[in-house]
């Protein structure tokens, strides 16, 4: 069996921009931020060499899809694997007894989603990311 790859970490943030003012002198660069309206999500993406860190702020106070699939306490949200097939992981983690959330799969931030029931130990949410071809592409080109 190979290594799992990670493909990114969520960490939940009261605060966008503030969170982006203290983390951003530990990953040294300016992160790519996006609005991802049709969820209500503001996200931050810091590339490091080997994984993505996401800062996820939630665009409003009331109901959203990201709000009912991540809830709402702050700090480590998910854990998301970089997967080559979304479909046929959902299969083999789901004859390990996994469940996949309601409305999963789809479109995510970075391709193809699906997030997993969360961990009654850990309390964190498992995310399959399938990225989108150019995603993956950049990836295979920076190291």
């Amino acid at each position: 069996m190979s290594a799992t790859h990670i493909d990114h970490i969520g960490i939940l943030v009261a605060d966008l921009e503030e969170a982006m003012a203290r983390l951003g002198p530990l990953f040294g660069v300016a992160p790519a931020v996006r609005e991802l309206a049709d969820v209500g999500l503001r996200v931050a993406e810091y590339r490091a060499a080997n994984v993505t860190i996401e800062l996820l702020q939630y665009a409003s106070e009331g109901e959203s899809f990201a709000r009912s699939v991540m809830g709402s306490r702050l700090g480590l949200n998910h854990i998301s694997a970089r997967v080559d097939d979304v479909e046929r992981s959902l299969a083999e983690l789901g004859a390990a007894g996994m469940r996949p959330m309601e409305g999963f799969p789809r479109r995510g931030a970075h391709g193809r989603v699906a997030f997993f029931e969360p961990d009654g130990v850990t309390g964190l949410l498992f995310e399959v990311c399938q990225p989108d071809a150019h995603a993956a592409n950049e990836e295979r080109h920076d190291g």
